[in-house]
């Protein structure tokens, strides 16, 4: 299964947040939209980096309460590592492992284009095995 395909399922919506925003806005948004990232684009809408969770247990764990004030560009991850539709629900699982992250924005033409998260990726690779595991079931007892 490939990138493209995911995201015909699941759908392109991704949700994103200026670099200006407070940290407790960002937390507010990511509740509210029930997500654990958001990207992070600039006023012309590339992509400068992505916030996630952890981002914001990292600053409330090193400043208190009074991380929550900081702009989203503080504690940003800014070297953000993307997919491309074509790829594999396979690298992509090996590039979340090993970079250990669990969100990758999808970028096509250097336009963003949707964002996959580890979840999504299990989700499909078990289904894939399911449906694998029935064929055979279907095979043998053929």
């Amino acid at each position: 299964m490939i990138v493209s395909q995911i995201l015909r399922e699941k759908g392109d919506l991704v949700f994103t947040i200026s670099p200006n925003e407070t940290v407790a806005q960002a937390a507010s948004m990511l509740h509210e939209r029930k997500v654990g990232a958001m990207v992070v684009v600039d006023d012309r809408d590339a992509v400068v980096g992505i916030l996630s969770e952890r981002d914001v247990v990292r600053v409330v764990a090193r400043h208190g309460p009074e991380g929550l004030a900081s702009p989203v560009a503080s504690c940003m991850t800014a070297k953000v590592i993307f997919a491309a539709p074509e790829e594999t629900a396979d690298a992509l699982l090996a590039r979340m492992t090993d970079r250990r992250v669990r969100h990758l924005p999808v970028v096509k033409g250097g336009r963003l284009c949707g964002i996959v998260s580890i979840g999504d990726l299990v989700k499909r690779k078990i289904a894939e095995t399911e449906a694998e595991a029935e064929e055979l079931k279907a095979y043998i007892g053929a």
